[in-house]
């Protein structure tokens, strides 16, 4: 298996969890976009968002209903940028699907 994400899923590669349960794990990004930055992944592997479906879509949901948790443990109080990349236009660096919390301060209002 050489998805880095799948590895850190099931505990081969070590990371600095935030929240995890049967479903999700998520842990703090090694290069950070901002003051608090934020992954939260599935474990089961599903490559972008090109492959949710409606076999995979209560997962998808799962995550999106613990992102307000995940936010609040990891000291977000005061809004934040919820961010998934897809494909190589998308600047998708792991072929994981993976969602960004980013916050702990003023984010610019620029995207890009």
């Amino acid at each position: 298996m050489d998805c880095v994400f799948c590895n850190i899923a099931i505990g081969k590669i070590p990371s600095n969890k935030v929240y995890e349960d049967d479903k999700i794990i998520s842990f703090y990004d090694l290069n950070p976009q901002a003051k608090v930055h934020v992954l939260v992944i599935p474990k089961t592997h599903i490559s972008c968002a090109d492959e949710i479906n409606e076999e995979n879509c209560d997962l998808i949901s799962h995550i999106f209903v613990k992102i307000p948790e995940i936010a609040r443990l990891a000291g977000i109080t005061n809004g934040y940028r919820v961010i998934t990349n897809c494909g190589e236009d998308g600047c998708q660096s792991v072929k994981h699907l993976h969602y960004h919390i980013l916050g702990g301060e003023k984010l610019s209002e620029r995207m890009a």
